[in-house]
């Protein structure tokens, strides 16, 4: 038992407390998470060999196990284990009050079925059979070997079509690499056109750059052709953003005719297009990107942190030519240097043997799953895309979005509110919900319940206390 330390101060404090065993159990691994004896990430002993430790029964750990979970201490997964949940450090997990259930995180469900962790342990065994360490560990190269910018290229080649290797870039994740875009493309000043409900990753980037954003109406197909046009001619902006397939958060995406006309009035601007598109592979026959319409205008990104896992930290740029991908190249440099070593060799690993693509089909049977769940819980008049990570919840009139929202916590749901993604004017009676991050099919069910009957609540007028 010496691997498990904390465990003889888990048993101390048994005989120590007058509480009942199992919260002390509970209160104990708490601390151990606050002294850092467990961080983040950690995997539990099973609970039989806990209970054997302590010198208790196996359904009291059970218990202690159940509290923890509640108080959102851990996460417990049937044949993965018990971990220490990320963000049980953080003090808004460490109360004694309701659990919290983040449905905040827009993340890939971990599938099941490929088991991913028995995956990840087994390809990086034979990663550090195979390749120097001294080359895993060490600086890459900026951009990607031309091995993963093949790679990558073939991955996005179903939305974009055919690219030269000289037009692809591999980034540490999409953040930098939009933020290389933008800041390859303007200047201290300049104004940056977006869906006035957007992303707010690009809200983080122009106030680094010190740009300037300005929105535009959006109907359910996305951004309206009709106000970009207005917005261009009376803001002359540098650079269009843009997420065409499953947006972040409306969940709109733009017909093929709507692409068109948007690519037809940044043209007639003379606007560059970013176009963010972490979703549409999701899809089983996704639309054409703007970058495959318009190969000249478009600077598109492809993360694997929605389609595969955040934890590769691995996205895909394709950029209109090679004079483009030597400066993305710089900026990307001064921005994040290069990616790590080590997750690359996985993430080249996992697409030469085609398990990118199963664990992609798994990710997307498990996200339909959840949509359908959401669907049967939440009913119709939401904004849902049955390939989507998240719900756009339509609020009813008695409930603002930041009410809403602090009340939903409060019952133990942490939701995000629309005043996140709010460019400008009023932000909709709106919150999102992200179905990727709750451990289990029926974990969400409960939890989507749950903000079922804070929808259903009518709250009263002095509930301004949690505004």
């Amino acid at each position: 038992m010496s691997a498990y330390p904390y465990l003889a101060r888990w048993k101390a404090e048994i005989s120590r407390s007058p509480n009942a065993i199992y919260l002390t159990i509970a209160d104990a691994l708490a601390l151990s998470i606050r002294k850092g004896d467990l961080r983040e990430g950690d995997r539990l002993p099973p609970q039989r060999t806990i209970a054997e430790y302590l010198g208790t029964n196996l359904t009291t750990v059970t218990r202690a196990f159940t509290e923890a979970r509640r108080r959102g201490l851990i996460d417990a997964t049937v044949g993965r284990g018990t971990f220490v949940r990320v963000g049980a450090g953080e003090s808004h997990w460490r109360h004694t009050g309701p659990a919290v259930v983040d449905l905040t995180m827009n993340l890939p469900p971990i599938p099941q079925d490929p088991p991913l962790q028995r995956i990840i342990q087994s390809d990086i065994t034979t990663i550090l059979k195979q390749q120097d360490l001294n080359s895993l560990m060490s600086y890459r190269v900026t951009g990607g070997t031309l091995e993963e910018r093949q790679l990558g290229a073939k991955w996005i080649a179903p939305v974009i079509g055919q690219r030269r290797t000289d037009e692809i870039l591999v980034s540490p994740g999409a953040q930098s690499a939009l933020a290389a875009i933008v800041s390859t493309h303007t200047q201290p000043g300049d104004v940056i056109v977006t869906d006035r409900i957007a992303y707010p990753g690009i809200r983080t980037i122009a106030a680094q750059f010190d740009l300037i954003l300005v929105g535009v109406d959006s109907d359910m197909e996305g951004m309206m052709p009709d106000q970009l046009d207005r917005v261009c001619a009376e803001h002359h902006p540098r650079l269009l953003y843009c997420i065409p397939t499953i947006h972040n958060p409306t969940t709109a995406t733009m017909s093929l005719q709507r692409r068109k006309d948007i690519l037809k009035v940044a043209q007639h601007h003379h606007l560059h297009i970013a176009e963010d598109d972490p979703y549409s592979l999701l899809m089983d026959n996704p639309l054409p990107a703007l970058a495959a319409l318009d190969h000249n205008r478009v600077s598109y990104v492809a993360t694997l942190a929605k389609t595969l896992s955040p934890g590769l930290r691995t996205a895909y740029v394709a950029l209109p030519n090679a004079d483009m991908t030597r400066r993305v190249t710089a900026a990307i440099r001064a921005i994040a240097l290069t990616n790590a070593g080590l997750l690359s060799a996985l993430t080249a690993r996992w697409m030469q043997t085609g398990q990118a693509h199963t664990i992609l089909h798994a990710i997307q049977k498990e996200l339909r799953l959840r949509q359908s769940i959401a669907r049967k819980v939440l009913g119709e008049g939401h904004c849902m895309n049955p390939d989507g990570p998240h719900v756009w919840l339509k609020l009813p009139d008695w409930w603002g979005s930041a009410d809403f929202v602090a009340y939903a916590r409060r019952r133990g749901l942490a939701l995000v509110p629309s005043t996140v993604f709010a460019i400008s004017g009023e932000p909709p009676q709106r919150a999102r919900i992200a179905l990727g991050s709750a451990p289990d099919a029926a974990s969400l069910e409960e939890s989507l319940h749950g903000v079922l009957s804070v929808l259903q609540h009518k709250r009263s007028p002095g509930f301004a206390d949690i505004v």
